[in-house]
């Protein structure tokens, strides 16, 4: 019996895998056929927060630790890489990784101390910190406070991540940063500590009586989630070529970097992907299309799609596949 959960265990991980890679081919040549600027460029912030949700999800979803304040390790991957590039002239493509490190230590250090609180304090708390650190950030003149940073241009450079004629590079930055991100938690899925996140997920009781170590499993990936946060906020902070606290550590980021995931499907491999390639045209689109005519409506556009969605699946828009897939096997059997 256990060889046959095993065998099935697999297949069914070789086909997430082939799926994956014709996924990838797929979003690979998408922008070939696009010639609008403004359409290659949602293409790309769908990748962004893809990558940025599935990071959210690996300490939201398995794990079940609902953040608040993902903005925060957002915003220090952003800061850091962008610092050392415009103080120090480190290359991006390095500074993407200290940003990570930073972010990652961020998280682990956040979780020290929230994560001996139980039930909603935890999201209440990274709320609360989010929240100082963004107040402090618009008052340090270190970082220039609230008037930003200006990445400056000079010319077109891979090793700078520096595209300012062209939108077509940036994609493929994000597409692999989405791709990495989707691969870590397919690992993670597949693993020990997965096994171990989603029995913490379930009942904390039970997995520790199963002497799992809830504490160093929460902080485990509170430190992965933060680092893969820092590296999305760093590659955010060279797409724009301008940061300040208000676009790298406001509130409403940490919702929209995990709103994907909830409304996709919480806990699961696709439901990122699958939110953000619904969510973020949506969102910006409807920017687009009302934010200048009257204040709110966009808001209120995106907002009702998200209950809609919300009250059509609960369990996220991966649902409409997981449906469909049991019908088939019913139908095979």
């Amino acid at each position: 019996m256990a060889g046959v959960v095993r065998g099935t265990l697999a297949a069914r991980r070789r086909r997430e895998v082939l799926l994956g890679i014709a996924i990838l081919a797929f979003l690979a040549v998408l922008p070939l056929g696009i010639s609008n600027v403004y359409l290659r460029g949602l293409i790309v912030l769908a990748l962004l927060y893809a990558g940025l949700s599935q990071a959210w999800n690996i300490l939201g979803g398995y794990c079940g630790q609902i953040s608040l304040g993902h903005a925060l390790y957002f915003g220090i991957g952003a800061y850091t890489s962008t610092l050392l590039f415009t103080r120090l002239g480190i290359s991006p493509l390095l500074g993407m990784f200290a940003g990570g490190l930073f972010s990652g230590l961020a998280a682990f250090l956040v979780g020290l101390p929230c994560f001996r609180l139980s039930g909603h304090y935890y999201a209440i708390a990274t709320l609360v910190i989010g929240m100082m650190a963004a107040l402090l950030a618009a008052n340090w003149d270190f970082i220039n406070a609230a008037e930003g940073i200006t990445i400056s241009f000079h010319g077109e450079s891979w090793a700078d991540l520096a595209f300012r004629t062209a939108i077509l590079p940036f994609h493929y930055v994000m597409l692999a940063y989405a791709a990495l991100i989707w691969l870590i938690a397919w690992l993670i899925e597949g693993s020990r500590w997965g096994f171990f996140w989603r029995a913490v997920k379930d009942d904390v009781a039970a997995a520790r009586s199963l002497g799992i170590s809830i504490y160093p499993s929460k902080l485990a990936a509170a430190a992965i989630s933060g680092a893969a946060t820092g590296i999305g906020g760093a590659l955010y902070a060279q797409y724009v070529g301008f940061i300040d606290p208000e676009s790298t550590l406001d509130l409403s980021l940490s919702v929209l970097i995990a709103l994907p995931a909830v409304v996709g499907g919480i806990g699961t491999l696709w439901g990122p992907l699958l939110g953000a390639a619904v969510l973020i045209p949506v969102q910006q689109l409807s920017v687009a299309w009302l934010g200048s005519a009257a204040g709110g409506i966009d808001l209120m556009v995106y907002g009702a799609l998200i209950m809609a969605l919300a009250l059509a699946r609960p369990e996220g828009l991966v649902s409409f596949f997981q449906a469909r897939a049991r019908k088939e096997a019913a139908g095979h059997g």
